[in-house]
């Protein structure tokens, strides 16, 4: 069993099922004491930012604000390079917890050792 999971979402609000998905297993993970790196892509950029998470709403679904949360408590998390400057996210805007780190870092996480990578 992997020790590490790896997880990047590209979804946000434009696919919600899937977007819903990444962070509760994301949650679930660093719950069950998986070491976990959650990286925001694509559209899931946004919830690097303060307040973004609780504008997220998909029914029958945990609050995305609850499950960063949870992450961010015990995780790591991570706002693509790219995606933050395609919408001029600085490090100075995203919530206290999150980097701004590019490709190099997530191929270096995702082939490490005892790792398991997930792409929702």
């Amino acid at each position: 069993m992997a020790k590490k999971l790896v997880i990047k979402v590209t979804a946000g609000a434009d696919a919600p099922e899937r977007c819903s998905q990444a962070f509760t297993v994301a949650a679930v993970a660093v719950a069950s004491g998986v070491e976990v790196s959650l990286w925001l892509t694509g559209e899931s950029a946004w919830f690097a930012l303060p307040g973004k998470a609780g504008e997220f709403d998909l029914p029958h679904a945990a609050p995305l604000p609850e499950l960063l949360d949870a992450v961010l408590a015990a995780g790591r998390v991570t706002l693509c390079t790219q995606c933050a400057a395609r919408r001029d996210i600085t490090e100075k805007d995203v919530i206290d917890g999150v980097r701004i780190a590019g490709a190099q870092v997530f191929v270096s996480e995702a082939v490490a050792d005892e790792t398991q990578a997930l792409v929702y």
